[in-house]
């Protein structure tokens, strides 16, 4: 039998977030917990930013009937889940960048 992820655990999937590729690999054990809590921190507020657009255009949207609250809701979602995207990539991102220049 032949699985898929028989060798994988939770690091592989989040190891975009847990900086220790690249130049952060010579940071130091609490260097690198505090770069994790930083990006911890920015993907929670991106994802903040996202279910407030998605508050502010269905309340926009349905109960009262604005429109421009609505749109400035809609923005507010592609903002937020963009900055999620970034950090989450943002390992992938500083390897290639790093890799370049070494």
């Amino acid at each position: 039998m032949y699985l898929g992820a028989g060798n994988g655990d939770i690091n592989t999937i989040i190891g975009g977030i847990a900086p220790d590729w690249g130049p952060f690999a010579t940071l130091g054990a609490e260097a690198r917990t505090m770069v994790q809590v930083v990006m911890a921190v920015a993907i929670l507020l991106c994802l903040a930013i996202a279910i407030w657009g998605a508050a502010k255009q269905r309340i926009g949207a349905t109960a009262l009937r604005d429109t421009f609250s609505a749109e400035q809701g809609k923005g507010l979602i592609v903002a937020g889940l963009t900055g999620v995207f970034i950090i989450g990539s943002l390992g992938t991102l500083f390897t290639i960048i790093y890799g370049m220049a070494i």
